[in-house]
Parts: C-alpha cells; structure tokens; sequence
C-alpha cells in the first residue's frame, strides 16, 4: 500500500467523508514527503483548483490531517509549514532540516531518555526535536565555492 493509500484509508477509518478536495489535498501533500511546504502555498494550490474554497477549510484540514499523523507541521520564521509524514510505520521520529536546501531528513533515534534520566519524578508530556544546519549536499556546495 503507498503513504497516500494510508493516509486516505487512515481519513475513512476516523469517519471524515473522502471528498475530492481532500483526495485532492493528499495527492499534493504527498509531494512533500522530504521537505516543509508553507501553508500559504497549499491553501494558494487548493483555492486555484476550487474556487469556491474557504481558507478556514483548507487550514481545518490540514489541522485534521496534523492530528491523525499525516502531516508533520513546523513553525519557520513565525510561518507554519506541513510535511506528508514521511514514515507511516513509525510516527514518532525526528528530524534533521537543511537551513539552505529546506530538504528534511528523518532521524533515527529519539533522545527523550537521555532528558527524562535528567528530570526523575517528572512527566513528560510531549516533546519534539529537530536539528538544523546544512545538509552534505549544500555543505559540500558550501565548501566547493570558497
């Protein structure tokens, strides 16, 4: 089964009606399974190809779709950017993001026991971590051009 298989199937097991703006909004999420897309370019796409759309729906989505683990969201210079989750199998990761090529890779340890050996007695609610810096591509660029 592909991600947008999943994530459509994941839409009708919550009981949302798999409409085709909705279709419409996975297949294109689906795109950006390696980088953050701002919000603003998904609700300019989707008001394009219906018209008659409302922001609030486009957004109301998106917010649905963060809550059932199909997009992974993150705030960027005071800008909220989506992602198509990019490991169905195992929701819970992190990531590495590229601050010149915005090109997203995931992680695959999560140092959540490394804190709570730190914070004995406490609950941790929730957490999220990601690194920033460039990328080997762009850092190989970087270098090649000085």
């Amino acid at each position: 089964m592909t991600d947008t298989a999943i994530a459509l199937d994941k839409l009708k097991q919550q009981g949302m009606r798999l409409t085709k703006q909705r279709s419409d909004l996975v297949h294109y999420l689906s795109q950006y399974q390696d980088e953050y897309v701002p919000i603003t370019q998904i609700d300019r796409y989707m008001r394009d190809l219906y018209p008659g759309l409302s922001h609030d729906t486009i957004y109301r989505n998106i917010k649905s779709f963060e809550e059932l683990g199909i997009v992974e969201a993150h705030q960027e210079n005071d800008q909220t950017t989506v992602k198509f989750q990019c490991d169905f199998q195992h929701p819970h990761h992190h990531h590495f993001i590229c601050s010149n090529c915005h090109r997203v890779q995931e992680l695959e340890m999560c140092p959540l026991d490394f804190f709570e050996e730190q914070l004995p007695g406490a609950t941790i609610t929730g957490h999220r971590f990601e690194l920033y810096g460039l990328c080997a591509e762009c850092t190989e660029k970087l270098t090649q051009t000085k």
